[in-house]
């Protein structure tokens, strides 16, 4: 069933609200480009809209009740919200899921060194990338290091307008005759993937004088020593803001915005919720792009262990109410699918595929060939899922990632319905996944933040 541009149904106070989400999406974009960033950005939005920290909830003790809204933050990577609505937590909750970690490269632990006269970066690439895509291209640096005495240092260079930039070098076309004639996967090496960070000695040094200036600068600046490195999270993004696309400007090109701009929106929508019937939670977290492992992956007990936290504020916490109110809650996994390109129709199934502007994107499963590794959203949930989206005009589409046995890919929504809850992958179709640079459609950008907010009130 085909399904039609949504650009043609706005009105203009459509228009205006979806520029308006738009236009704080490209600064959210342009802002936070780590995990880190990200959650410092949701808590302070959080933090103006009256939300109060776990930790001060528990030490007040008080129980809680309907319209309180409080975070929850593991390891400054990710970020758990709820309000509590006017049914029991023992009720279930209504649940946005998305990720806020992105493909990138992260700097390795001793990672500063000099060749030849110039200074880099040994990096180790993150996540599923095209290595030949992030070579030539202006990079940033966002992260931190921890000192010993337990200070910690926030770095990011190469967003503002007299910051440097970095590259990954390549070699000229001239002499490159044996690399053209390799595989895609090979012609850019993981341990080539090595950031150009300095070419200026410093003076009265006589080895590794470049590397010394890179370490004067570091030390000036930012009061850190080489063994620093030891203890520091670096990770190399591409530099710039966000931009729109086109002469219309109807798309959004940036980096992260997978999954970036389901965080966002579910975010968005999370924070305009008012006395929910039933309680509302919006979860963004870690490590999806590596399995969601680790502490603050999907697959730790960050989550279950915080609404247990949540139980017990009422005095009537036990196991078997953790474990109903995870049953029987519902949840969209916010991420993105990919959109029909064109120019690669090969990869698509084009009954089954999504396209730019044409409203938000359901998959009933993902995985891989023969749905290996998937979550199969079961047909009652997405026939439920089909009348709040039309009782509140969101306009969606149903689609796969691509050709049955092309590839395939997953999400956090496997892991959370293993606690039984009705859960599907519900996001915003993109051009260039995984790429330093992503396209998304800004009608389908507010068709997600519509459909966020109406799941949360009616699911």
């Amino acid at each position: 069933m085909e399904r039609k541009s949504v650009w043609t149904a706005y009105d203009g106070s459509a228009l205006t609200k979806l520029e308006q989400v738009n236009a704080d999406y490209m600064n959210f974009l342009s802002d936070c480009k780590t995990e880190r960033e990200c959650v410092k950005e949701a808590v302070r939005l959080a933090r103006q809209q009256g939300y109060s920290p776990l930790e001060d909830v528990l030490k007040k003790g008080q129980p809680l009740k309907a319209g309180d809204k409080i975070y929850a933050v593991n390891m400054n990577k990710s970020v758990a919200l709820f309000q509590i609505g006017q049914k029991p937590l023992e009720n279930g909750m209504n649940i946005l899921g998305a990720h806020i970690d992105s493909p990138r490269m992260d700097a390795k632990q001793n990672p500063l060194y000099e060749a030849e006269g110039l200074a880099y970066l040994d990096t180790h690439y993150y996540g599923g990338i095209k290595k030949y895509q992030w070579v030539t291209t202006p990079l940033a640096i966002h992260g931190v290091i921890a000192k010993k005495d337990g200070t910690v240092v926030e770095i990011a260079v190469g967003e503002k307008e007299d910051d440097p930039v970095f590259c990954v070098t390549d070699l000229l076309i001239h002499l490159a005759s044996d690399q053209m004639d390799k595989k895609a996967s090979k012609v850019i090496e993981g341990e080539n993937l090595d950031v150009l960070i300095g070419n200026l000695p410093l003076k009265n040094h006589e080895k590794d004088a470049v590397k010394a200036g890179i370490l004067d600068i570091l030390k000036k600046k930012y009061d850190v020593e080489e063994e620093d490195f030891l203890s520091a999270e670096l990770e190399i993004v591409p530099a710039g803001r966000a931009r729109e696309l086109g002469f219309d400007k109807s798309m959004i090109i940036s980096y992260g915005q997978d999954d970036r701009v389901c965080a966002y929106t579910s975010l968005r929508a999370m924070l305009e919720m008012e006395n929910p019937e039933k309680s509302a939670c919006c979860l963004l977290v870690d490590k999806e792009e590596i399995g969601s492992v680790g502490a603050t992956g999907m697959q730790s007990h960050f989550f279950d262990d915080t609404v247990a936290e949540l139980l017990s504020l009422n005095g009537d916490y036990n196991d078997l109410k953790l474990r109903r109110c995870l049953k029987n809650s519902r949840m969209l996994s916010s991420d993105v699918n990919a959109g029909y390109d064109p120019l690669f129709a090969d990869a698509f199934e084009k009954r089954s595929a999504s396209f730019l502007g044409r409203g938000v994107v359901f998959n009933k499963f993902t995985g891989a060939r023969g749905k290996s590794g998937s979550n199969d959203a079961n047909a009652e949930y997405l026939a439920a899922l089909r009348k709040i989206m039309d009782d509140n005009n969101v306009q969606f589409q149903l689609a796969e990632l691509g050709k049955v046995d092309k590839g395939g890919g997953g999400t956090i929504a496997y892991i959370l319905s293993l606690y039984g809850m009705e859960v599907i992958d519900c996001g915003v179709a993109l051009l260039n996944m995984h790429a330093p640079w992503e396209i998304t459609s800004k009608a389908d950008v507010y068709e997600a933040y519509k459909c966020y907010k109406a799941f949360l009130k009616d699911a």
